[in-house]
């Protein structure tokens, strides 16, 4: 399949939509991201489509270069109008190759707290990137540790660590049946004294160091601070985290304290929260 400079030019699609992309790059990484896939979906199904024309015999008295140029144009807008919305789904499965990490580590079982996702996987997005979106995360949520720090004692930075560690930076999030956001940056479960929104998604689970898929009930909130608020209520009313609590600023007393108290059942849980919160103290 040749590459024509019409095509290279539909590629660009316009001098405005490039400018708009590289001011996303700088502002919001993600969505710079989604723009550049789905203008990549647009142009693969333009070729697509300009290859079945060519494939096609041309011998009516309607076949001359106008009606080229004119099917040119249509196809370019079939294009345009088939990428929209979801399109055939490239631009999404592009999104989550270069901007998702793969869920690994496990949960806990009777707290009523556990992560639903875990770690963050290494990935092919640019570390520029990585360090772009994390810090938009740290930005976004630590106002909200701060005030469940003034509540705990716990450091703020171990907060939102754990927070990035549970939802993949925020890659990650618990959505609620109809895709919208369950607040959950923890992983809190849904217990039987739960009363307010419940997520259900499948998580992993540790059992004697085995992971296993499962669907499991979440807790879901209003905004981040509600979750904060939940969080800071559920590991210093609970007499397992007091432990937790003495840690203070420890990043490593504090990740460890909380897998020795049960939260999560990855038997890595510790070292993976302490390496995320070091990177935390590095963007904050």
């Amino acid at each position: 399949m040749g590459i024509s400079a019409n095509d290279i030019g539909s590629l660009a699609v316009d001098t405005q939509n490039l400018d708009k992309l590289r001011l996303q790059a700088k502002q919001s990484p993600d969505q710079a991201l989604k723009g550049a896939a789905q203008q990549f979906e647009q142009v693969f199904l333009n070729m697509m489509l300009k290859s079945m024309r060519e494939a096609t015999p041309q011998e009516g008295m309607f076949d001359n270069e106008q009606t080229k140029m004119f099917t040119g144009m249509l196809d370019q807008q079939l294009a345009q109008s088939m990428s929209s919305g979801h399109g055939i789904g490239l631009a999404d499965v592009m999104v989550r190759q270069l901007g998702h990490a793969s869920p690994t580590a496990g949960a806990a079982a009777n707290t009523g707290a556990a992560p639903a996702t875990g770690s963050v996987a290494k990935n092919a997005v640019p570390s520029a990137y990585n360090e772009n979106f994390q810090q938009d995360f740290v930005k976004k949520l630590m106002p909200h540790a701060e005030q469940a720090s003034r509540e705990t004692g716990i450091s703020a930075h171990s907060m939102v660590g754990q927070a990035a560690l549970e939802s993949g930076w925020g890659r990650r999030e618990i959505k609620m049946a109809d895709s919208t956001n369950s607040y959950n940056l923890f992983g809190i479960k849904a217990g039987a004294n739960w009363k307010g929104k419940v997520a259900e998604v499948t998580t992993t689970e540790y059992h004697n160091g085995v992971a296993h898929k499962q669907v499991e009930k979440f807790r879901a909130y209003a905004s981040y601070a509600e979750a904060f608020k939940d969080y800071a209520n559920t590991l210093s009313s609970n007499p397992r985290y007091s432990e937790v609590l003495r840690q203070g600023d420890s990043a490593q007393g504090f990740a460890h304290a909380l897998q020795q108290a049960g939260y999560a059942t990855d038997p890595h849980y510790g070292d993976k929260l302490s390496k995320v919160i070091n990177s935390v103290n590095t963007l904050a």
